[in-house]
């Protein structure tokens, strides 16, 4: 079932800083989500790219784009092509690799694994398209959350 839009901007695709609804506005929302989920900015991030991620990524900029999320920027926001930057003065350390995530993958895939002081957060998602997402794993497990709403998300293990 699909929802209907909200106004003529969701059809048109999303306020954001350019070239690529799915490489841009897709990768920094995704770094957004990562970021909310571990609860603050991280200090350390290894963020790995799956497909057309890893193939045209940089220079799409989705690798500037990710770590924009990752700091707190907005799809809209000028200084996502200086996110390098401007995580070294956060003091935010951040990799970037190739992964296989999978057949079952997205093209626009990645994988963060985020610390910040004793805090972990393993999170892989897709952007896919319009700046749309998608999260498939949280913490090991299997997930599909798409960040449209908020989401109330509780890991347990339920043991006797």
């Amino acid at each position: 079932m699909c929802a209907a839009p909200n106004s003529i901007f969701d059809i048109i695709g999303p306020v954001m800083v350019g070239p690529s609804s799915s490489h841009t506005a897709g990768a920094v929302r995704l770094g957004l989500v990562a970021r909310a989920l571990l609860g603050e900015m991280p200090q350390q991030a290894r963020i790995e790219l799956h497909g057309s991620f890893a193939r045209t990524g940089p220079g799409h900029g989705t690798d500037r784009a990710l770590i924009a999320g990752l700091l707190g920027l907005d799809t809209a926001d000028e200084r996502i092509r200086d996110s390098f930057a401007l995580a070294e003065t956060a003091g935010l350390q951040f990799e970037f690799c190739e992964a296989d995530l999978g057949e079952e993958a997205h093209p626009n895939s990645v994988r963060f694994t985020l610390t910040a002081g004793e805090r972990t957060l393993e999170m892989s998602g897709a952007s896919i398209g319009g700046g749309m997402i998608q999260i498939t794993r949280l913490q090991g497990r299997s997930v599909l959350i798409r960040a449209e709403l908020d989401t109330l998300i509780l890991i347990a293990d339920d043991r006797p």
